[in-house]
């Protein structure tokens, strides 16, 4: 049985890291940031289009492992249609799972719940967070034409 799931997982991952959802330039955008995780050399950029409080449109480019890229497409589709707060809310579950510190195992977090076992390889926790700060840094510094930067170095 968790052999099966874990199949599961790999496949859900592989899928989009291959063919990543919301993946490209997003013209009209009016906030982005820059990822880069330095030891490994991920690197994501996010751009975002909210309207009022809600994200109406997200996509991401940049390089990096399968878990990362995956992890980018999933977030994208995730908060596509949420309100900064619902997205910050996934934020923090999202990290909780990652960390192995989500009492419910992700069991409500959808599809993200793919990346639960990560907690169990500490030098993967970044790659599969790298987006998700990433975005986080484009919703805190609110409508702008430069791009913030984050590091998942620290």
């Amino acid at each position: 049985m968790m052999s099966d799931l874990q199949e599961l997982y790999q496949s859900v991952i592989l899928d989009h890291n291959r063919k990543p959802r919301n993946f490209g330039v997003l013209e009209g955008s009016n906030r982005a940031a820059d990822g880069k995780n330095p030891l490994c050399g991920d690197e994501v950029h996010v751009a975002l289009h909210v309207d009022g409080d809600v994200i109406t449109d997200v996509k991401f480019t940049g390089h990096g492992c399968a878990i990362s890229k995956a992890s980018a497409s999933l977030m994208t589709a995730a908060v596509k249609g949420k309100t900064r707060e619902e997205a910050e809310t996934l934020f923090h579950r999202f990290h909780a799972l990652v960390l192995g510190q989500d009492a419910g195992g992700g069991k409500d977090l959808g599809q993200l719940v793919v990346f639960s076992g990560v907690s169990r390889f500490p030098v993967r926790v970044k790659c599969a967070s790298l987006a998700w700060h990433t975005l986080k840094a484009a919703l805190d510094d609110g409508p702008t034409d430069a791009v913030t930067s984050v590091s998942t170095e620290a």
